[in-house]
């Protein structure tokens, strides 16, 4: 099978299975695991803050900082199709007891002016306007990138309004690979930032928090409410590691591989690539050849190839470490017999 249904299919490299297996290991919820430590010091090095925590997983990481920054009964202002909103299970009111705003934006980017208008005045009838989420790059807008500017003018705003501002940024070092940005400016635009390991990184499990040394503090307590304390952990922040100072730069190469994907499809008659591919992520209509997504991602499957429905008619394939030149050329071949066919 050529797997581009995600980025977090791909399998961690021989150097990071050797890490795992040669780390220096301890108990990280005593905070003695030696190779837990460089991992979070590195990260919080890499994106210029105090300090950070290794959680379990994206979506662990950006509940704890909801439930960090928020008391219940606050409300938090985020854009109408970010991941926290559409793809947590609703977690952040089932746990954290806060009710989302959204705020339609364009290609995962809101609109400051919709921002500032969102913020609640204080008025007892209302909630209090407790958290701004914001998404680099944008899953659901098909890897999107969020301009550095359109970051800047709503943390000003923020500011302004005493709002802590939390990125989820689980494609983040796609963002700066692609757009020549460092990873460092665009979390200087948010207070705190959730990034993914398991992703285009590579590695096989977990993510980062990242914030002030006093937001870490709180956010290790809520890590262990939720379950995440573990033990030995440097067995699997090893290969975060690995992530860290080896893979970011090949990222370059996933948006190579999808712009090529991209170009290849779009020359299939019936088949629409939905808006511009930047990063790894590519979206495709697939409404021109009387299809649903579901139905033609069945007759993929059965030219082996898996990709994943993003709406009625539009499928998503994300590029990645383990899929080829090679296959993406295949992909597109297939794809070209598959609509002759259909």
């Amino acid at each position: 099978m050529i797997d581009l249904r995600s980025d977090t299919v791909t399998k961690p490299t021989q150097q990071m299975r050797q890490a795992a297996f040669e780390a220096e290991v301890g108990d990280d919820v005593y905070e003695e695991d030696p190779t837990v430590k460089r991992l979070e010091a590195t990260a919080a090095e890499m994106l210029g803050k105090e300090a950070a925590l290794f959680v379990t997983s994206g979506t662990q990481g950006n509940q704890i900082a909801v439930l960090t920054h928020c008391k219940p009964g606050d409300e938090i202002l985020l854009e109408a199709n970010a991941h926290l909103f559409l793809y947590e299970g609703a977690s952040m009111s089932a746990l954290a007891g806060v009710q989302p705003r959204t705020i339609l934006g364009n290609r995962g980017a809101m609109d400051p002016a919709d921002v500032r208008a969102a913020i609640r005045p204080d008025d007892i009838h209302f909630p209090e306007t407790g958290l701004i989420c914001l998404e680099n790059t944008h899953n659901k807008a098909g890897g999107a990138i969020v301009p550095l500017e359109n970051m800047q003018q709503i943390y000003e705003i923020a500011r302004e309004n005493n709002i802590p501002v939390h990125l989820d940024g689980a494609r983040l070092f796609n963002a700066a690979v692609a757009s020549g940005i460092s990873v460092r400016r665009f979390a200087d635009q948010a207070d705190t930032v959730q990034f993914c390991l398991s992703k285009g990184l590579g590695a096989p499990v977990g993510s980062v928090i990242a914030g002030s040394a006093d937001f870490i503090r709180q956010a290790r307590k809520w890590r262990k409410r939720l379950g995440g304390g573990l033990r030995q952990v440097g067995m699997i922040a090893a290969p975060g590691l690995i992530a860290l100072t080896e893979m970011v730069d090949r990222l370059a190469e996933d948006h190579e591989q999808a712009k090529r994907l991209a170009e290849g499809l779009s020359q299939v008659n019936g088949i629409e690539i939905e808006g511009k591919v930047e990063t790894n992520i590519l979206l495709v209509n697939v409404g021109g050849l009387n299809q649903t997504s579901d139905e033609f991602l069945h007759h993929l499957k059965e030219q082996r190839v898996l990709a994943v429905p993003f709406g009625p008619e539009t499928v998503r394939f994300v590029t990645n470490f383990d899929v080829s030149g090679e296959e993406i050329d295949e992909v597109i071949e297939k794809v070209h017999k598959l609509a002759r066919n259909i």
